[in-house]
């Protein structure tokens, strides 16, 4: 059996490429290999006895030629980044899934099923509960509300805070260009997976830790954050009051929910969370990782936010849990393996300056009113 993956010189995408691998599984690698991503070119982790395909997921050409003899598609490539580009999440994300569907049928190809990489973002602020007014969907918080410093959730009606829930596979409400590109992706495998045969699952997976992931480009979450500003000696900055509920995973858990999905029983069309079973703070993070480089600094709680994020996010992965899988490594190790990783790169801090710069440009980080902040 031959699988495809896109993005298998990714992150997520090489450690579904060693699973498959390591299961038996003819492999075929699909990647641009994007400058912010892969600066140095083919990285030397990639396994010889896959093959690499140089190519990109929104060109017909490319994927045809990439579908040639293949049984399954891993479809991990996506362009995500906090740039206002807003048209190029679209482009990539979701025209690449259209074209998937529109290449399979032309061929006549029979796809045992396609698994896409989809995100937590698709749900939006997630599910809450108001003591009086009972559980709702929230909305996004507005950016007037964050310059007061008003970090919480409040119930629309009677405007109390309200209490984060997990959050299951049917909220549905993106806010962001990269959400709703993903959202799409969603929409586009179930309803043309389901009228035209061709089995899917997507994975929401929430925040992705462990080796391999990219410390070149900005958006590469908040272990590459915290672990380039420590190790260049500044203190690891906790947006809002570090109080957000995150629930991270490790990606060798990541890729083998992948695995399950692509080998489940049937032909329906599916969406699992992948996330890690346990709700940690900013704050316990930084903590954790100060501690994992013996730091006495303290982490840095001064107000400062970044638009679009989520206040809690925590997944429900009842989904998964029945395909029988659970996450194994826990948070504490993330960060070691995160760190391990980090430690074989010399000068590491342009990237962080760079990256800060750029999204301060943009207006993505910014900081609430010295008056909000008393």
């Amino acid at each position: 059996m031959k699988v495809l993956v896109t993005g298998g010189a990714g992150f997520i995408g090489s450690h579904t490429v060693d699973q498959l691998l390591a299961k038996g599984y003819e492999v075929r690698i699909l990647d641009n290999l994007q400058s912010r991503v892969h600066p140095r070119g083919l990285p030397d982790y990639l396994p010889k006895d896959a093959e690499v395909l140089i190519g990109d997921v929104a060109d017909r050409h490319d994927l045809d030629r990439a579908l040639v003899g293949v049984d399954y598609v891993m479809h991990l490539a996506a362009y995500q980044d906090y740039m206002l580009d807003f048209s190029t999440f679209i482009q990539v994300n979701t025209l690449s899934t259209a074209l998937w569907c529109e290449l399979i049928l032309s061929r006549r190809q029979p796809i045992r099923r396609i698994v896409f990489a989809s995100s937590q973002s698709v749900a939006g602020e997630g599910r809450y509960r108001c003591n009086e007014h009972g559980v709702m969907t929230a909305d996004p918080r507005r950016v007037e509300q964050l310059e007061r410093a008003d970090w919480e959730i409040h119930c629309p009606v009677c405007g109390q805070v309200m209490e984060s829930l997990l959050i299951d596979e049917g909220t549905s409400q993106p806010h962001t260009a990269y959400s709703i590109s993903k959202y799409s992706i969603e929409l586009l495998a179930r309803r043309l997976g389901a009228r035209y045969g061709i089995p899917t699952a997507c994975m929401r997976y929430t925040y992705v830790q462990g080796s391999r992931n990219s410390f070149f480009n900005a958006y590469s979450g908040i272990c590459r954050i915290f672990a380039l500003r420590i190790k260049h000696s500044r203190p690891p900055v906790c947006f809002e009051d570090g109080r957000q509920l995150r629930d991270y995973v490790n990606v060798k858990d990541v890729a083998r929910a992948n695995l399950l999905a692509m080998e489940a029983p049937g032909n329906g069309h599916a969406i699992y969370n992948v996330g890690g079973g346990r709700a940690v703070t900013v704050l316990e993070f930084a903590g954790m990782m100060l501690k994992a480089y013996r730091s006495t600094m303290e982490p840095s709680v001064a107000g400062q936010f970044r638009v679009g994020d989520t206040r809690h996010t925590v997944a429900d992965i009842t989904a998964i849990r029945g395909l029988g899988w659970e996450p194994t490594i826990p948070v504490e190790q993330n960060v070691a393996e995160y760190l391990e990783w980090i430690s074989g790169y010399g000068d590491t801090e342009e990237y962080l300056d760079e990256a800060e710069r750029v999204m301060r440009e943009a207006a993505v980080i910014r900081t609430a009113a010295v008056g909000a902040l008393a």
